[in-house]
């Protein structure tokens, strides 16, 4: 008994098949492991990345050719497109995020008075904007963390994220708080 090839493979999840993703995963998921440890940093990321790779094939199998008669070549492509866009989600989330040192004020007065403001800002917020807030910005959750803690997809927490900066930044600006 010869081989499944990897057309049939690919048949295979086209028509439902969800052990023929298995048998694509036990086939390859090794090699874009390896592969994805050479574009990220750490193990939850590699982790994501192959697991998307594979949740892409599933969704393009219907119309996925294989000029090569292999997945690999299509997989790794997947795998590295994947490997940057998250990298490009990084690096977005960490423009969003408060840095580690902020400038201190010169005395305690003034730096109470200044975290007094700011929650007073965050707390005017409507309720799941300043929830929002509250997790991603004071508290240093995720994205991804907060939007399942309250229900939400991820693309909402970041555009309320993005939103409510644009808010404080012009609050602040105008009262040189």
């Amino acid at each position: 008994m010869s081989a499944e090839t990897d057309e049939a493979i690919v048949r295979g999840m086209a028509s439902g098949d969800r052990g023929a993703l298995a048998r694509a995963f036990d086939r390859y998921a090794a090699t874009l492991t390896r592969y994805a440890w050479a574009l990220a940093d750490d193990r939850q990321d590699v982790e994501e990345i192959v697991q998307d790779a594979f949740l892409t094939l599933w969704q393009r199998s219907a119309t996925l050719e294989l000029p090569a008669q292999t997945l690999l070549p299509w997989l790794l492509v997947v795998c590295r497109n994947h490997a940057f866009n998250a990298g490009r989600k990084r690096i977005k989330h960490r423009a969003d995020e408060l840095p580690e040192t902020l400038a201190t004020p010169g005395d305690h007065e003034e730096a109470a008075e200044r975290l007094r403001w700011v929650r007073a800002e965050i707390a005017a917020l409507p309720d799941l904007d300043r929830r929002i807030c509250e997790l991603c910005l004071l508290e240093g959750h995720s994205y991804a963390e907060a939007a399942a803690m309250l229900g939400l997809s991820v693309g909402a927490v970041t555009q309320r994220v993005s939103r409510n900066r644009r808010r404080l930044k012009k609050v602040v600006m105008h009262d040189e708080h």
